[in-house]
């Protein structure tokens, strides 16, 4: 979290959707693959001092992600996986925020392949490299992970393991009042 954050209630913040994606890990094998989500929209609503009073709502590009190879994202967008035909996108968003340690933790609601269920992250609201001190720019870095047989994404359970690792970059900027 900010040190000493100076906001006085909380401040609604425009996505950066150039920067902003949601970066995934998953098992290989002996090996871990990478890819990512392009953030697609977010409302994003947040108060430094008192952060239960914030909200994160962020949608995902299912059919613009990438899996490393083209056999993995193929793989990955197939009807067995996440089904983007169908399914073009993900959802998550929040219903309750909390401080926990140095940043925040944030329960909410996943939907993924069409099947909503709770999920729960850590994120940590950081200033952008060379930002000004005013907290316009900010990144919302959010970690967690989720078990995609949960969500009905059960294809290639032979050369992907189940646990798929999540992190959210969310480049923001303050809205203009």
């Amino acid at each position: 979290m900010l040190a000493g954050a100076a906001l006085a209630a909380p401040e609604t913040y425009i996505l950066d959707r150039n920067q902003s994606r949601v970066g995934f890990t998953y098992d290989r094998g002996d090996q871990q693959g990478k890819g990512f989500f392009p953030v697609q929209s977010a409302e994003v609503t947040l108060d430094l001092e008192r952060v239960q009073n914030s909200m994160v709502d962020v949608t995902l590009s299912v059919k613009e992600a990438r899996a490393g190879d083209l056999f993995s994202t193929s793989a990955m967008k197939s009807a067995e996986v996440l089904n983007a035909d169908r399914f073009p996108i993900a959802r998550f968003k929040s219903t309750q925020v909390r401080r926990e340690g140095q940043g925040v933790e944030i329960d909410g609601q996943l939907t993924l392949r069409g099947t909503t269920r709770p999920a729960t992250v850590q994120a940590r609201i950081l200033r952008r490299p060379d930002a000004p001190k005013d907290n316009s720019e900010l990144v919302l870095e959010i970690t967690g992970g989720v078990n995609r047989f949960d969500f009905g994404a059960t294809g290639y359970p032979n050369f992907v393991g189940d646990q798929i690792g999540l992190k959210f970059f969310v480049w923001l900027n303050r809205a203009t009042r």
